[in-house]
């Protein structure tokens, strides 16, 4: 009991410090999750295109020109090449169409007449001739068979009037999803650099020479001290965690109450507590008080660089996540990441994800072992 009361002392005097990381985390974590809109219906988007026809506007020409302007939004600018250029760097239009002249005539007598384009080379200009390519390779080959040029016109609107039908079958709230991994990536930072800088400032006041000769010829061996601080620092640690899960329902909404949202928190939570015996292991091998800075520094800022927390992981380095796969936090990251899309529950989707918990659970035992080595040895130098 002596131990708790010490323990909620010190907690108090550095209580700055938890507020400080938690407005990290609703900073910049609600700076990222911006409202939007959750539709799950497929609307195919229209390029902006504008057409200079030196051409008769009949025929296949007219043709050619009446499937483009169905399909995109079509952009009347000043017909010379400045205004066009100038359109073009400005994203005024997408892609420019050059119809030269005889086009319709050329195109009937099988000359195959070129058609000039300019684009701003983007994915709308991609769609632009995707949709100029599918006329002209349809046209092509009914050419060669048809030489009436009605029925060939007939033909080619008959062809390119099937569409294919697209079909959502995910359900899948896909944007508050993101959110939710987001939040929860960037909340490894704040989990770790908090208990690493508040518990580090913990132990090293109990590692006061006094209290340590206290410890010693006391009834408490390290066992039992190191036991009554891990739970004294899981108590906080889970405090803390409730702070931030309840947050995550303010911010991200009723997505955490879904088969993802539950695995979000239990992720959270393994993840918290292995966070919790890093920060007791690092908290006996430093004594130095102006040393704890630069130790959050490097491993709360360099997991979270490295294993995804501010940078997706689909965006770094395979060097990197190479590199990531000796820290907890990678594995931790890897369970929000695969949940952003997660759909079936049962256990071969879920295998990663419980591999991953139990690759974090395996690195607590790790730094809990590590502790007690330390701490005896520093007992008996002592």
């Amino acid at each position: 009991m002596t131990v708790f009361k010490t323990f909620l002392k010190i907690l108090n005097r550095n209580k700055f410090i938890i507020i400080l990381y938690t407005v990290f985390l609703i900073g910049f974590g609600g700076f990222n999750m911006q409202t939007s809109d959750n539709s799950t219906n497929f609307v195919a988007s229209k390029p902006d295109i504008m057409i200079v026809n030196y051409d008769e506007e009949k025929g296949i020409t007219k043709d050619l020109i009446k499937y483009i302007t169905d399909n995109s939004n079509i952009i009347e600018l000043n017909n010379n090449e400045e205004a066009i250029n100038d359109g073009l760097f400005y994203r005024d239009v997408n892609y420019v169409i050059y119809i030269p002249k005889n086009y319709g005539k050329d195109f009937m007598d099988g000359k195959n007449p070129e058609i000039n384009i300019k684009s701003t080379g983007d994915y709308q200009s991609s769609f632009a001739e995707m949709l100029l390519s599918r006329y002209i390779k349809v046209a092509n080959i009914y050419q060669k068979s048809m030489k009436n040029e009605d029925e060939l016109i007939s033909k080619i609107n008959e062809t390119l009037s099937k569409q294919s039908e697209v079909e959502i079958t995910s359900k899948l709230d896909t944007d508050s999803l993101a959110k939710a991994t987001f939040y929860y990536n960037f909340a490894s930072y704040s989990i770790l650099a908090c208990l690493i800088y508040v518990i580090c400032l913990i132990l090293s006041s109990f590692k006061d020479i006094k209290i340590q000769k206290r410890t010693i010829i006391s009834s408490t061996n390290y066992r039992k001290l190191n036991r009554q601080l891990l739970l004294s620092n899981s108590l906080f640690s889970i405090i803390l965690w409730g702070v931030y899960v309840a947050l995550s329902f303010v911010l991200i909404g009723d997505v955490m109450f879904s088969n993802q949202g539950i695995i979000y928190l239990i992720n959270s939570f393994i993840f918290t507590m292995c966070a919790t015996t890093i920060a007791l292991f690092i908290g006996n091998l430093v004594s130095n008080k102006n040393a704890i800075n630069g130790i959050v520094n490097v491993i709360a800022l360099g997991s979270s660089f490295l294993c995804g927390a501010f940078v997706p992981m689909e965006w770094l380095p395979d060097g990197v996540l190479k590199i990531a796969h000796i820290l907890p936090s990678y594995y931790y990251i890897s369970s929000n990441e695969s949940l952003k899309t997660l759909e079936v529950f049962n256990l071969e989707t879920m295998q990663p994800i419980i591999t991953n918990m139990i690759v974090i659970l395996g690195f607590s035992i790790l730094f809990i072992i590590l502790t007690n080595i330390v701490s005896k040895r520093k007992q008996k130098i002592g």
